[in-house]
């Protein structure tokens, strides 16, 4: 929880520098430059790459999916179709929201750093915010509810509700949930889940 904090903070000096710019004109020229060009794709692109280094690095993760049982090879499946359902129900409610808006929100399975900026370059910063927001509230929503999820609804419930999370910041609160033989099926379960997330941003932006 403490991660995605810091992330939120981070978020909210950005609006108060940009509010603050509006009155100073050394700010303004710089926050006109970042928000007028290339910064967040060469940002994401530097992300991109250090997500790939850590996979990389981390040997022990590849061979943890050749002990993942097969039919739980399915689960990040699961929980994308289930996301994207829910996210298509949830349109319904949102008239003023194209379908498409609500799936590429969705389609961010709580990696909020990467889909917001795939979104805002794509669809503007005020869909992109609400990316962050609704993205940072899942990983959230996971770090608070786990044992409770693990307990009502199996030891499955808090693996698909950490989506792409469940490798890295949310694996120890599922693991204390749910146990140490999830472990390696939560790991498994985050990265297939976490690749999806460029491709199934950009498609429903796309549309």
């Amino acid at each position: 929880m403490k991660g995605s904090l810091i992330i939120v903070t981070f978020f909210a000096l950005g609006i108060v520098f940009a509010l603050f710019s509006a009155s100073n004109a050394g700010l303004a020229e710089f926050t006109h430059l970042v928000t007028h060009s290339s910064f967040s794709y060469y940002a994401l692109c530097a992300l991109m790459f250090c997500v790939g280094i850590s996979i990389g690095c981390d040997a022990e993760i590849l061979r943890s999916f050749k002990r993942v049982n097969p039919r739980l090879m399915l689960l990040p499946v699961m929980t994308i179709v289930g996301t994207l359902a829910g996210t298509t129900a949830a349109s319904a409610l949102l008239a003023d929201r194209q379908l498409t808006d609500c799936l590429a929100i969705g389609s961010g399975f709580g990696y909020y750093s990467l889909s917001s900026i795939f979104i805002t370059e794509m669809r503007g910063p005020e869909l992109g915010t609400i990316a962050l927001l609704a993205n940072i509230m899942r990983e959230i929503l996971t770090l608070l509810l786990a044992p409770l999820l693990a307990r009502w609804f199996g030891k499955l419930a808090p693996i698909t509700l950490g989506g792409a999370t469940t490798m890295d910041t949310t694996l120890p609160i599922i693991t204390r949930a749910s146990g140490q033989t999830y472990v390696v099926v939560s790991i498994f379960h985050g990265f297939c889940v976490d690749f999806s997330v460029p491709f199934l941003v950009t498609f429903f932006c796309s549309l």
